[in-house]
């Protein structure tokens, strides 16, 4: 192979190499539209990446997932600090995937695998048959027929709100059990003495 070749191979590799970034970073309308956000939740579902959906809840239940990670945090150590055994294995065990989650991504993932919001997402997404838009929420429904609601977020991003109601009533859960922990916390130090 001459010189001339080389770079002709070179000069077409580089051309299919950039060609193929273009489409992959146009291949989907923007994420501050709904049809965005929505094909990338798919897109993350179909590859088997459901962590990354969690840019595209709404900011409610972005919120949510965070408080529950840090309710369960303190739960825990204070549960560490005062109860005697077995409770204290029992519930560190209870609360420790939460507790534990780096962020709130973490928190959606467990909910959404052991829940199975993973697999209803894998089953029910399709192609957009129609879209909805009234102000700052929409709905897009798919060609079988399913309708996923979203809302748009304080940057522009739309969120899905599908599980909002689930994670905000999660974490509600999970301020109401760091009040019980604490409380009985307290009388398990108190009954120690000093």
């Amino acid at each position: 192979m001459n010189r001339r070749n080389a770079m002709t191979i070179g000069l077409a590799a580089l051309t299919l190499a950039a060609a193929g970034g273009y489409y992959a970073l146009t291949r989907f309308p923007p994420d501050t539209t709904p049809e965005g956000a929505y094909l990338r939740i798919t897109a993350n579902v179909t590859r088997g990446e459901p962590r990354a959906c969690f840019a595209y809840l709404e900011d409610s239940a972005q919120h949510a997932a965070y408080s529950i990670r840090d309710y369960r945090k303190k739960a825990c150590e204070r549960i560490e600090a005062s109860y005697p055994e077995p409770e204290r294995s029992r519930l560190l065990e209870a609360y420790r995937a939460h507790a534990n989650a780096p962020d709130g991504a973490d928190v959606w993932l467990d909910l959404a695998t052991h829940r199975g919001w993973v697999g209803r997402l894998r089953r029910d997404m399709s192609g957009i048959a129609k879209l909805d838009v009234n102000g700052e929420r929409a709905t897009i429904e798919t060609a079988r027929g399913t309708r996923y609601p979203f809302r748009r977020r304080e940057n522009g991003i739309w969120g899905l709100t599908l599980f909002t109601a689930e994670l905000l009533a999660e974490s509600e859960k999970a301020a109401r059990d760091w009040d019980v922990v604490d409380r009985a916390a307290r009388d398990y130090d108190q009954a120690r003495g000093p």
